[in-house]
């Protein structure tokens, strides 16, 4: 039988290691914890919380819940332990950060099944299936073997990302679909605004309040990006002359030329979700909403991801991963957690539980599990699988990377979409729990 390595203790290799471990098989657990910190790292436990203690909403009916709900069903270990572990937070899913990475880490060091390599790993075992879980902080060693494996260009080390936003919370009253000059397809819903508009919006935008950077993020982290709210402060045209050029555009509604244009790029192929063109920024998230909502266009914006901007290893994924986060090179490599393109804790959880339920399908020489855009998980994978790789973002859990469902009331459709996704989790189960037969 084949090795299998898994490379990273953070969320999604403990969950990759402890599910594979509990249904059996050997793991060989590599963690340069002991040795080695990354910058953000300060406990030497696994499966380490660093910056929010929030799992985000519990509620059934959003998709965030939606995906704990998917991934207790498939028999989640890291999110049985974040109940266990939770804190008062309302609706949301808070842990208590060092009782749960405790907790994780106690379970891994007894298990039978894992054995812990406390060490930095600079290449692959060809004769292993790996999981490579090393997170957004990868370590300089590990991304080098990456690049001469993937290529430079197919590994990016910072995440500089716009806002994405629904498409029905457009209001198409205030914009019109088209390109610059008339050239394209009409690819772009614009959003114009005349000079009264604009200088609100500028005046807040460049007086928001900003995330505080880590420290080893301030050096590098404007070097190849540079976010909407400084570009502004660099003059009152800034902006108007770069991402909001309203030239070679005619606002039909009005037969005028707008002031300044704000233009949303289709995130999928069904349009059901878009991305603020240019707007990567660093803004805190309620400054985002409360800012870019000051675009009339935008007044009633529904938010599916906020913009973020940090350092951040992640790899090309529609480029170089398959429908089951393995390398196209190398089938015997998978890639998990926020390396692999996916954004938040929950996510990363999912996605070292997904790659641990294919290693397994793998060894026993049986067919690949996938899941479909009806159910959270299976949205993630298809986004990553099929997003613009030439402008390629992490995505986190939003109803919009769903396969669409034709009801307007929308706290009835997402009800729909609960019920529909567990369905097929369920009938998948069946499939997956042949494993241990």
């Amino acid at each position: 039988m084949l090795k299998i390595n898994i490379i990273g203790a953070g969320l999604a290799g403990s969950e990759a290691a402890l599910y594979l471990a509990n249904n059996g098989y050997k793991v060989n657990l590599y963690e340069m914890k002991g040795i080695k910190m990354s910058p953000a790292h300060h406990s030497k436990n696994y499966a380490e919380i660093v910056c929010s203690n929030s799992l985000k909403s519990d509620d059934e009916n959003t998709a965030s819940g939606v995906l704990k709900r998917e991934l207790t069903l498939l028999g989640s270990t890291l999110l049985n332990i974040a109940y266990k572990t939770k804190v008062p937070a309302g609706q949301a899913l808070a842990v208590d950060r060092d009782a749960f990475s405790k907790t994780i880490t106690n379970l891994i060091k007894e298990n039978k099944n894992i054995i812990v390599h406390t060490e930095e790993v600079s290449n692959f075992d060809a004769d292993a299936i790996t999981i490579v879980a090393t997170g957004p902080l990868t370590s300089d060693k590990m991304c080098q073997t990456l690049k001469t494996k993937l290529g430079q260009e197919f590994l990016y080390f910072y995440d500089a990302a716009s806002p994405i936003i629904s498409a029905e919370s457009i209001d198409m009253t205030n914009a019109f679909y088209g390109a610059r000059y008339g050239k394209g397809d009409n690819d772009y819903i614009n959003c114009p605004m005349d000079k009264e508009e604009y200088m609100n919006f500028y005046n807040e935008l460049i007086n928001a309040k900003s995330v505080i950077l880590h420290d080893f993020e301030k050096k590098n982290i404007f070097e190849s990006c540079m976010p909407i709210e400084i570009l502004a402060k660099r003059g009152i045209d800034a902006i108007r002359f770069g991402p909001l050029k309203p030239v070679g555009l005619i606002n039909p509604h009005k037969k005028d030329k707008p002031y300044a244009v704000v233009q949303l790029r289709k995130e999928n192929k069904c349009g059901t979700i878009y991305n603020i063109v240019g707007f990567q920024t660093n803004l805190t998230f309620p400054e985002q909403k409360r800012v870019f909502s000051l675009i009339p266009a935008l007044k009633n914006a529904e938010f599916m991801r906020y913009g973020v901007m940090h350092t951040n290893n992640f790899v090309n994924f529609p480029k170089v991963l398959d429908e089951y986060s393995r390398l196209k090179i190398d089938k015997n490599i998978f890639i998990a957690g926020q390396l692999s393109g996916v954004e938040g804790y929950v996510e990363s959880i999912a996605s070292g539980l997904y790659c641990a339920i294919n290693v397994i399908r793998m060894i026993e020489n049986k067919e690949l599990i996938s899941f479909s855009a009806d159910t959270i998980i299976g949205g993630l994978y298809n986004y990553l699988l099929n997003a613009n790789s030439n402008n390629f973002q992490p995505i986190n859990a939003n109803f919009g990377i769903l396969n669409p469902i034709d009801i307007k009331d929308k706290k009835e459709r997402y009800i729909q979409f609960r019920i529909r996704s567990l369905n097929e989790i369920n009938n998948k189960l069946k499939l997956i729990k042949t494993i241990k037969e």
